[in-house]
């Protein structure tokens, strides 16, 4: 049986790790531990449906509030308490899915527990990547992706040797604005860049799509996932997100992982891994879907990718760096501060004036993001259409 701890669990990918759950069954799921931010509402519910044994709210007074409603099962406060949710002894499989740093600690406290992860949370290794994956060989865990591109990737490379791997293709639906001119582009509004053509995500996720920044974020999380060179990862769009990313092999084979886009999909390859059972999607319709498409991106209007590349190149601090700011940046513009093209102009200027600096521990990781979020919050909306070198 599966006994999951889910971290987020309020989040879109929790509560589809919970409909995952509902599906497979009792018999074959339990949930042992649920933690959450703040939507204590939301949380109590998934409580009393699922009467995990443990309960964790990073917000201290709401953990307080809740423990009032809830009051046979421990509720924890703080990151103490979402630790305490990612090494439960009872579960064998975390669900990492906090976003943000605040995701870290807990996840990092799974690897050192010996907890198998399915994660979601990009922070994971776009900031600590080389720390975390160190720490994963050396405890031996599995960990295993539920992003649908990344997924896609894991389930083409089962059984294969990384050394014989010409390509990754990293697909992108290309987000609402793919077609859109540079000057349409100006006159973005927080509902267009909210309505993502494929799917239901959150509010920072859903940007990221917009900007691109998400497959640059995937871009470094498949490059210290699979261990490939970044010069072998490439994002390709591909409107209908029918094929969810490919591996490209050395006798110019390649796999490709493909189906209907809906996150229940790769949830339940996670929990189930490594067996497959029987999914709620209804079969593929092939007839339905005649056209599949596949463009280039274009940098010069998504400035996010090529930022995300140069970030890794350069390596250090800077992916770390990049990936807080960008989260400021974001609930910025969410916040009506900044418009949608400053969310790169402005990460680029912040980015070329980062002095990069070794990451070799947990704390250097905070250092670091906790800096990017203080520059981050202050920097004036910066208007540049030249993207500069790194």
């Amino acid at each position: 049986m599966r006994k999951l701890a889910i971290l987020g669990s309020t989040g879109s990918i929790g509560k589809n790790c919970l409909a995952v759950a509902k599906h497979l069954g009792k018999d074959a799921v339990e949930i042992v531990a649920l933690a959450a931010g703040h939507n204590i509402d939301l949380l109590e519910q998934q409580a009393r449906e699922f009467n995990p044994k443990l309960v964790a709210v990073y917000n201290t007074e709401k953990a307080c509030e809740l423990q009032k409603k809830l009051p046979h099962i421990p509720v924890l406060a703080g990151m103490e308490g979402l630790k305490a949710v990612a090494v439960h002894d009872q579960a064998n499989l975390i669900i990492s899915a906090i976003s943000g740093a605040v995701g870290l600690a807990p996840t990092l406290a799974a690897i050192r527990a010996k907890k198998n992860i399915g994660f979601a949370n990009k922070e994971v290794l776009v900031s600590g990547g080389e720390m975390v994956m160190s720490l994963v060989r050396q405890y031996g865990i599995e960990l295993i992706p539920i992003d649908s591109e990344l997924t896609a990737i894991f389930q083409c490379l089962k059984n294969e040797n990384s050394k014989v791997v010409q390509r990754l293709l990293i697909t992108a639906s290309g987000g609402p604005f793919r077609n859109y001119s540079t000057a349409q582009l100006k006159e973005v509004t927080i509902e267009h860049a909210l309505n993502h053509p494929n799917y239901r995500m959150g509010p920072k996720v859903t940007i990221d799509s917009s900007t691109l920044m998400n497959k640059g974020l995937e871009m470094i999380e498949a490059h210290w996932l699979f261990n490939v060179a970044l010069d072998k990862i490439e994002v390709i769009v591909h409107p209908q997100q029918i094929i969810h990313s490919m591996v490209e092999f050395v006798d110019n084979s390649i796999l490709a992982q493909m189906g209907d886009p809906d996150m229940l999909v790769p949830i339940q390859y996670a929990i189930t891994y490594p067996e497959r059972v029987k999914g709620s999607l209804k079969p593929f319709d092939f007839a339905k879907n005649q056209t599949l498409q596949f463009f280039l991106p274009d940098t010069d209007k998504f400035r996010c990718l090529k930022l995300a590349y140069d970030a890794i190149r350069r390596g250090g601090s800077l992916p770390c760096y990049m990936n807080a700011v960008n989260e400021v940046l974001v609930h910025r513009f969410l916040n009506k501060e900044i418009s949608w093209q400053s969310i790169a102009t402005n990460l680029e200027e912040l980015m070329l004036r980062h002095s990069v600096v070794p990451i070799t521990s947990f704390e250097d990781v905070l250092a670091v993001d906790e800096m990017a979020r203080q520059e981050a919050r202050v920097t004036k909306e910066v208007c540049n259409n030249n993207l500069h070198d790194f």
